[in-house]
């Protein structure tokens, strides 16, 4: 493996990886002898692509897996936690208090006050006139606020390693610069998983890429700006030493062919030749491949549609101040070409109104034979158990009546869905992956409404210019949550319904 430099940053070794290598399932290789060192207090970044394996080294910290060869050195003693990317399906029916409580191995006699009190550290907490917010059902809270408790869970535990993975999903402005202020302070080793190079760039010591390429860790001091110059740097360099290399064994060769024509004595001259050739040949480096981009893409609008699409007339909201349900009134038609941003902190209800819309009630009407494509950011409009095959087929034949296989997978290649990933089930694949099949199942849809919510979250940011582009320039009619204004700002927006006000 060819390392960046080593952190310097004092402090003893926490955490340590030898050679580990790792495959998930049968022949699916995700770590291939990856070494690198973590220290006492260091704030690290890991990056890759998105199913390069940045959650499985998490897992192998956390002893969730075992690597199949080397071995990972953890400070005896250390305490771990995590805040997952989703709250799990089951967790969704517990009480706050409940939730809390299944963080610790052991019954916790103060835990109400260490609720309150990490309920505050992340910014959500109760107001005077509410009732005990710690007596409510996870499942009661917006996407938003459970990326909250996520982080809670891990914060309220104090552990020795911190592991975040994709902390600002689901947070607005507030909530991200809340989150950053807090790991600026936090004295304890953090690692992080994340795509957000601005948010990353506030507290980073160092960073992990790990390359989807090679399957190696690559390791660099600084935040994310550092490490795009170092290995444009390093990549530079190998490429003219390369081309150095490559002229020098063209020379060897040619040389070599002279020398054999001669005959004789000249054949042996001729034969060190290209001996000297393959010696310089096994000099030459494999340059570091850059991420892979999704192709420009377009999502089809369904062209059978004229005149009104949807129309919105009222729709309901959580007060801010109370916490209670508020409807209010509005005037809203859509028709092809037109798009809405839906806006408002976390918690007003914005998921939840997404979903009245699709499901046609609270005020909400859709017009007869539209097909609706709904991008939710949990992806629970897929069905986790099908492959990503299978959920593809199923929309080639909902909308076109029959399979036209070189179209699904053309589609498919086009979001990095190659052979390996195509007959994967999309419960195994990372959220990354997830997002990048819900964006080809709405390419084979061909909507005539689209229904975004948080469409960001997860994606490779060397995705986003590209997935704004497409759904900048859809045809259909479009409603769109979001809370990444350096996205927004790249898509055309025609109407905005500001739920806060």
């Amino acid at each position: 493996m060819k390392n960046g430099n080593s952190p310097q940053v004092s402090g003893d070794t926490i955490i340590r990886f030898e050679d580990v290598s790792f495959e998930w399932g049968e022949n699916k290789p995700i770590l291939d002898e990856v070494s690198f060192t973590v220290r006492k207090g260091n704030k690290v970044t890991i990056m890759g692509q998105n199913g390069a394996g940045k959650t499985t080294i998490f897992g192998l910290i956390l002893g969730l897996s075992k690597s199949d060869a080397g071995d990972i050195h953890v400070t005896s003693g250390s305490t771990i936690a995590t805040a997952r990317q989703v709250i799990h399906r089951e967790d969704l029916e517990l009480s706050i208090r409940e939730f809390f409580a299944k963080c610790f191995a052991e019954k916790i006699y103060d835990l109400d006050p260490r609720i309150d009190a990490i309920l505050e550290v992340v910014n959500l907490h109760t107001h005077k006139h509410v009732s005990d917010l710690k007596d409510r059902k996870v499942k009661t809270f917006s996407g938003g606020q459970q990326a909250r408790l996520l982080l809670a869970s891990a914060l309220i535990q104090d552990p020795d390693i911190l592991l975040l993975d994709e902390p600002t999903n689901n947070l607005d402005k507030a909530g991200i610069e809340h989150l950053t202020q807090f790991l600026v302070n936090y004295q304890k080793t953090c690692l992080v998983i994340s795509h957000d190079a601005e948010f990353l760039n506030a507290f980073t010591h160092g960073v992990l890429y790990l390359d989807v390429h090679t399957r190696k860790v690559e390791q660099y001091v600084g935040d994310y700006k550092d490490v795009v110059e170092q290995i444009s740097r390093r990549i530079d360099a190998e490429n003219r030493e390369n081309a150095r290399l490559g002229k020098e064994i063209q020379a060897k060769k040619e040389q070599a062919n002279m020398f054999a024509m001669k005959g004789g004595q000249m054949r042996l001259v001729a034969k060190r030749m290209r001996e000297k050739a393959e010696e310089l040949s096994e000099e030459i480096v494999d340059v570091r491949k850059e991420d892979k981009t999704i192709k420009a893409f377009t999502i089809p609008a369904q062209m059978d549609v004229i005149g009104d699409i949807i129309t919105i007339s009222s729709y309901s909201v959580v007060s801010q101040k109370t916490h209670k349900i508020v409807s209010r009134t509005c005037d809203v038609k859509l028709r092809r070409r037109q798009h809405l941003l839906l806006s408002g902190p976390n918690g007003i209800g914005k998921s939840t109104l997404l979903e009245k819309i699709v499901n046609g009630v609270d005020g909400t009407v859709i017009a007869p034979g539209v097909r609706v494509g709904y991008y939710r950011q949990d992806f629970s409009m897929m069905d986790f158990n099908d492959t990503v095959y299978e959920s593809l087929e199923k929309i080639v034949r909902a909308t076109q009546g029959r399979l036209i296989e070189t179209e699904l997978r053309a589609v498919a290649a086009s979001f990095l869905i190659g052979a390996d990933a195509i007959h994967t089930r999309i419960g195994s694949l990372s959220e990354g992956q997830k997002g990048l099949v819900a964006f080809a199942r709405l390419v084979l849809l061909r909507p005539g409404l689209l229904i975004l919510d948080e469409p960001t979250n997860h994606i490779n940011f060397r995705h986003l210019p590209i997935i704004a582009a497409a759904l900048d320039q859809y045809e259909g009619a479009m409603i769109l949550v979001s809370h990444v204004p350096e996205f927004v700002k790249q898509i055309r927006i025609d109407e905005i319904l500001e739920l806060g006000k």
